[in-house]
Order: structure tokens, then C-alpha cells, then sequence
């Protein structure tokens, strides 16, 4: 990852760092929904939209900054991690708004970004440019979700499961492709993170790959269980 400062430190699991932002984003999120719920819906659309708009803006810029101003190495440092790329493109789906979108993205963002949200993989901790560019895009992206659900009423379907992991191969399929030309470990595809993550439950390089990809549809299904149980019940 992009070296900024020797002098500043991994954000560890558990500390103020980690779990600050974690609690002003639920008290936000929940603000939001609260808020938006009472607008037309016009107003619900542009509104989830600035907040989609604001996140890419946030990674375009940290790119752009360090592209310009430090060491910057394109086999670590593109925004091709999954998180980094959503955060990028989520604008696009809060314009559309379009069903097929939000259910491939439902299931990326909850479990993937979730993942990240638990156990994060900061370098460089608060107050740098990095630490905050981490939190708006993770958090960001499950506001953007949770949105959708609370707000715009979208809810995904079981076919939504087997249409969202097999998007997900289609990226995975692209990232071996990239980490092939550039020699990298782009979704961590040829190496595990350095910091602690629920990765180092699944053994080394080739095993946990495989592993993941066997949990995958369990998760999505687990995911889907709450609005499976919700429709039955209405």
C-alpha cells in the first residue's frame, strides 16, 4: 500500500480508530433514513445520490492526490479493490437506480464491505488522508444499501443470489487477468491481506480462495434470509 508516513500506524481492531466511525455512521444512517422517509420521492433519489457522488469524489481524489504527490505504485495502489471500485462507480446506480443494479450490489456491499468494516486493513491511521478515504467508502457504500432498502423499497429476491455471484466471477475473472499483466494481488487473489482478517480462517494461498468461493452462495442466501422471512410474513 502507498507509504505515506513511517511515523503513522495500522489501525488496529478494537480501538477508538475502528470503532468511533462505526458508531457515527449507524447514528447518521439512521438520521438519514428517518429524514428521508419524509421527502417526495424526487427529493429521496437526488439526496442518495449526493451522498454516492460525495464517496467516488473521495476516492477519485485520494487517487489523484497521491498520484501526484507520493509514491504511487500501480500494482498495490489502483482503486481495482472491490470496495474502491464500487466507491467509484456507486454513482452511477444512485443515477439509474436501476432493480438489476441494487441486486448485484446488495450482496457485494453487505458481505464484502461488511468484511472490511469488521476487520479493517488501514496502513496509515486517523488523521490521514487514508484513514478517511477507508471509512467514507466501507461506511459509505452501506449507507448507500441500506438506503435503498429503508427508503427506495428495494428488496432482493432469491434469483437476486445466483445473479450477484456470478457478477462477482465476472470481476474475479477481470482481476486474475490485471494481477496477471501488473504482477499484483488485486482482491487479494494471489496473497491474503497483511492485516488480520476472517481470511486467515481459510488456510493458505490456493485454499482460501477456494473456500470463499464455496461460501459465497451460503452467505448470499444468509444475506437474503431476513427479506425472504419479511415477504412471507406481509
Amino acid at each position: 500500500m502507498i507509504n505515506l508516513s513511517a511515523a503513522l500506524h495500522r489501525v488496529l481492531i478494537f480501538s477508538w480508530e475502528h470503532l468511533l466511525p462505526i458508531g457515527i455512521a449507524t447514528v447518521f444512517a439512521v438520521a438519514l433514513i428517518r429524514y428521508a422517509k419524509q421527502m417526495p420521492t424526487e427529493k429521496q433519489q437526488r439526496l442518495i445520490h449526493y451522498i454516492a457522488v460525495f464517496i467516488s469524489t473521495t476516492v477519485i481524489g485520494f487517487h489523484v492526490y497521491h498520484m501526484l504527490f507520493s509514491t504511487y505504485d500501480f500494482r498495490t495502489d489502483l482503486p481495482l479493490y472491490l470496495c474502491s471500485l464500487l466507491g467509484i462507480l456507486i454513482p452511477i446506480y444512485t443515477y439509474y437506480r436501476r432493480y438489476w443494479m441494487f441486486e448485484i450490489l446488495v450482496f457485494w456491499i453487505i458481505a464484502g464491505t461488511l468484511q472490511g468494516v469488521i476487520t479493517p486493513d488501514i496502513a496509515v491511521g486517523f488523521p490521514s488522508f487514508d484513514y478517511f478515504r477507508y471509512w467514507i467508502v466501507h461506511l459509505g457504500l452501506l449507507i448507500v444499501m441500506f438506503y435503498s432498502i429503508y427508503v427506495l423499497d428495494f428488496k432482493p429476491k432469491l434469483k437476486s443470489v445466483f445473479k450477484s455471484f456470478l457478477a462477482l466471477q465476472v470481476y474475479v475473472g477481470l482481476m486474475i487477468f490485471i494481477n496477471y499483466l501488473l504482477n499484483a494481488n488485486y482482491f487479494y487473489l494471489n496473497e491474503k491481506p497483511k492485516s488480520a482478517s476472517l481470511l486467515d480462517y481459510f488456510g493458505e494461498w490456493p485454499y482460501y480462495i477456494i473456500a470463499c468461493q464455496l461460501i459465497i452462495i451460503p452467505l448470499f442466501l444468509i444475506i437474503y434470509l431476513p427479506f425472504y422471512f419479511r415477504r412471507t410474513t406481509t
